[in-house]
This record gives structure tokens, C-alpha cells and sequence, in this order.
């Protein structure tokens, strides 16, 4: 037999092993293939269609409310959207914090749709409760003023690029207010008769806030031994200092012998109580707010004083 009529010997192992090769190699190569094909055409649809991320901003911090009890707060947020279709606003996530404490937190779900190549603007309201941030933190005062961190998650779905989230932080100052404190010196009478007084109140407002307070417009009542002799809404023009006093003359008519006895004990010097309340409508750095005001407990006692230029008595108030 010649040589060349030999056959030839292979370990079956070895040939298994090359044809095992070959066939990885022709699907991986295959595989990378379409995966490189996939990738070519999204980023041609992504060029073609012009798909990309959405921006955010906060464009506006707004305070539409502001008491003693709470402050409302509305979040202006710019969203803006550069693709070819609208993008849904799935969840917005926000917190309020200060020096690193919560205040409040919350989610809105299903917070609308960002019209296709448009922008919007979103509005974020939130609420802070001040019994719930003075009962956590003793150390937050009525009348103080406390910085505040916010922070907003934004999470939308994107086509190609699927749920994003875009993060936003603002910082600011927000007031934790303090009704001021009244006290009606006392009444300057004009011109006296038991049908009809005229007389002159000098009230003393004492500002506990660590803000100014510029006075508007004050409405008020006031009783004498539980009488009511009047009140009135006063438009006036006046700025109040930060942790200041200030003082405030306002005109009531009112008919003494309504009082009864109570006059009559005032005349003899022996005093009655006195009570008033009504609200101050005032303008602060952060808006404008309506503050209660209240006094009671008060007693009166009526004195003559004796003055050449000026004969009018006076109700003085202890």
C-alpha cells in the first residue's frame, strides 16, 4: 500500500473540539454582528428622530399662604422636553430639610405628560405645619427665621433612554411667625356724655418676630365688662421693627351708659376688665400674612388729669 493510501489518523477529541470552535466562532461573530447592526440603527432612529434628555429647573419659590398655624409653599419647576413625543411625569419626590432635619416629605404620583418638543411648567405644592415642627424640634422658636434645603426628585420615562430621574435643589429662609402683642394703654376721651363718648385708643403693638412687620389695615373689637363698645377696621401705614414696639392711636365712639354698674365702679375708681381682639393685615420679606391680635384680662380705672392745654379726661388702663 503506498503512502499516500494511508488514512489518516485524527483524535476524534481534537476534531470535536475544532468543529465546536468553528461553530462558537460563527455564532459569536454572528452575535456581535446584530448587536453591532442593533446599535447602528438606534443611534441612526436616535439621530434621525432626535431623542434626548429632558432639563429641569426651578424657576419660582412662592409662599400663597402664610398664619400662625402653617405655611403653603408652590414650587415653580421648568421642564423641558426635546423629543419628537410627549414624556409622562411618573412620580416627583420632595423634601424639605433644615440644617439637615426634616420638615416634610412627600410624592405626587402621576404628575402629568410633558408635551412633545414643549416645555412645562409644574407647580409643586407642599405644606409645613408648625405644631408638627415645633413639637419634633424644641429648639425652632415661634418668631424665628429657619433656612431651608428643598429637594425634588423628577421621574420620567424616556423612550431609548427609559426612567430618568432629574434631581433639583433650592435653598431659602422661611419665617416661623409670632402673633404680636397688644395693649391698650389707654382711652383718651375726645368729648364725653353718657349718650355718646368720643374717644382716642392708644394702643402699644410689641413685634416678637425676627422680621419686620409693615402694617396695613387693623379691624378690631373691644369690650368693657363684658360689654362691646365697638370696633372698626383701621386703614394704616406703619412699619413695625423687628422685635420692636410701636404705637398706634385709633378713633371709637361708643354710649357709656350701656355699661351699667361697670361704669359707675370705673368712675369710683374701683376699675373693670377690658378685652380686645381683631386681626393686623401686614407685609413681611416672605408675603403677606394676617396676624390675630388679643388682649384679656385687662382692668380700667377712669382718672382727671390736670393739664392747661388739654382738659379731656382719661380712662387709664393697668
Amino acid at each position: 500500500m503506498a503512502s499516500s493510501d494511508k488514512p489518516e489518523i485524527v483524535d476524534r477529541d481534537v476534531k470535536d473540539k475544532d468543529k465546536d470552535g468553528e461553530k462558537e466562532e460563527g455564532q459569536g461573530g454572528f452575535i456581535d454582528k446584530v448587536k453591532d447592526f442593533i446599535h447602528d440603527i438606534g443611534e441612526k432612529i436616535e439621530e434621525a428622530i432626535g431623542f434626548g434628555k429632558p432639563t429641569a429647573d426651578v424657576t419660582g419659590i412662592h409662599l400663597p399662604c402664610i398664619n400662625l398655624d402653617k405655611a403653603d409653599i408652590v414650587i415653580d419647576v421648568l421642564i423641558k422636553n426635546p423629543n419628537p413625543v410627549p414624556i409622562p411625569l411618573i412620580d416627583i419626590n420632595y423634601l424639605i430639610e433644615s440644617d439637615g432635619r426634616k420638615l416634610v416629605s412627600g410624592l405626587i404620583p402621576d404628575a402629568g405628560t410633558i408635551h412633545a418638543r414643549g416645555e412645562e411648567t409644574v407647580k409643586i405644592p407642599m405644606t409645613l405645619i408648625y405644631d408638627d415642627i415645633k413639637n419634633t424640634y424644641d429648639d425652632i422658636k415661634p418668631g424665628s427665621i429657619v433656612p431651608y434645603r428643598i429637594k425634588v426628585d423628577l421621574i420620567v420615562d424616556v423612550p431609548v433612554f427609559g426612567r430618568l430621574t432629574l434631581p433639583l435643589e433650592k435653598t431659602g429662609e422661611i419665617p416661623i411667625p409670632y402673633k404680636p402683642d397688644i395693649d391698650l394703654e389707654r382711652i383718651r376721651f375726645q368729648r364725653f356724655s353718657f349718650e355718646e363718648t368720643v374717644a382716642i385708643l392708644h394702643l402699644k403693638l410689641e413685634n416678637k418676630n425676627d422680621f419686620d412687620l409693615g402694617l396695613n389695615t387693623l379691624d378690631y373689637e373691644i369690650w368693657l365688662a363684658d360689654v362691646s363698645i365697638g370696633g372698626a377696621e383701621l386703614q394704616k401705614s406703619e412699619k413695625i421693627e423687628k422685635n420692636g414696639i410701636d404705637y398706634i392711636d385709633i378713633p371709637i365712639t361708643f354710649r357709656p351708659k350701656d355699661f351699667g354698674s361697670a361704669l359707675w365702679d370705673m368712675i369710683r375708681g374701683k376699675g373693670t376688665g377690658y378685652t380686645m381682639k381683631g386681626n393686623i393685615n401686614v407685609d413681611t420679606p416672605f408675603g403677606a400674612m394676617k396676624l390675630p391680635i388679643s388682649k384679656e384680662g385687662g382692668t380700667t380705672r377712669l382718672k382727671k388729669e390736670d393739664d392747661d392745654d388739654d382738659d379731656d379726661d382719661e380712662m387709664i388702663l393697668d
